[in-house]
């Protein structure tokens, strides 16, 4: 019976991840809370459970809300920007909803969500579920669950969307990455949206800006240093997608160093995410461990 019941839980464990994921902003802390949910699911009264899908994704769910209550605490004492945790992004089962919605721009904007808040807008936004799904979940009133919604969608405010395609947003990274290695800052700022924000979470573990850098010229210079000392380092450069936006990974001696997380329309840079806190880079590195095609290329 354990078989099965592993068996069974294969079947939801990635849309598990992908709710825990959006949940943490964290890919570890996603993967811990789906092995305690799993560890429930073996443990239950398999007859009690009428619907499997249901019941994992409110068991996660409350599991995901504990955690995000200690998580919230450690992150008002970040040093300097907090980014969600990189992933692999390229499955092609995932609607456009939800490949928007586990971009670092918007899991960054969910940090200003309470738990429940959060929990409510993930559900609705990413998941599509009804209200009265999510009050099933949350074990609250359909009321309250609409009124929480309303409330995330105005503490989140209006999010820009970009619908470019993937060989248009990869022509405008190649751009910019050309002008950041020749140092070129005309052409640099050429690429870069007048009101273009680069943010850098280096945690404490890594030399990285304290704050976000501001307009395209700040940018432009940013991005110049930083190739500048890249090339003297002799890294060597990769190209994923991740969290559904184009990036450039950086490499030394095969060690994945950095993330850049390109936010476009197609035309100009409009955002920069860059992650180069090393204990943040594990799970992105693992994945990319499983493909040659990005790796140190």
């Amino acid at each position: 019976m354990t078989r099965e019941l592993a068996e069974e839980f294969v079947e939801y464990r990635a849309r598990l991840f992908g709710l825990a994921y959006r949940l943490l902003g964290s890919a570890a802390e996603a993967e811990d809370a789906v092995q305690d949910a799993y560890l429930r699911w073996n443990a239950a009264d398999r007859a009690a459970i009428a619907a499997p899908g249901a019941w994992l994704a409110k068991v996660l769910t409350n599991i995901c809300l504990n955690r995000l209550t200690s998580a919230r605490a450690r992150r008002e004492e970040y040093a300097g920007p907090w980014l969600p945790e990189p992933v692999l992004t390229d499955e092609p089962s995932e609607t456009a909803e939800q490949r928007d919605s586990i971009s670092m721009a918007f899991l960054v904007l969910l940090e200003r969500l309470t738990p429940a808040e959060r929990a409510v807008f993930v559900l609705r936004e990413a998941f599509s579920y009804g209200y009265r799904e999510i009050a099933e979940v949350l074990g609250l009133s359909e009321a309250n669950c609409r009124q929480l919604h309303h409330r995330a969608r105005q503490r989140v405010g209006d999010r820009r969307r970009f619908d470019a395609s993937a060989p248009a947003r990869r022509r405008v990274v190649e751009g910019f990455l050309r002008a950041a290695e020749k140092g070129d800052l005309a052409g640099l700022e050429s690429v870069l949206a007048a009101d273009v924000v680069a943010w850098a979470d280096g945690g404490g573990r890594a030399n990285a800006a304290l704050r976000p850098v501001v307009g395209a010229a700040k940018v432009g210079r940013y991005l110049a240093g930083l190739a500048a000392r890249a090339a003297g380092m002799g890294v060597r450069l990769g190209f994923a997608e991740v969290n559904g936006e184009p990036a450039v990974l950086t490499f030394l001696d095969g060690v994945l160093l950095s993330v850049f997380v390109v936010q476009t329309d197609g035309e100009l840079v409009h955002g920069l995410h860059v992650v180069v806190n090393p204990d943040k880079l594990t799970y992105l590195a693992a994945q990319l461990s499983q493909r040659e095609d990005v790796a140190g290329s």
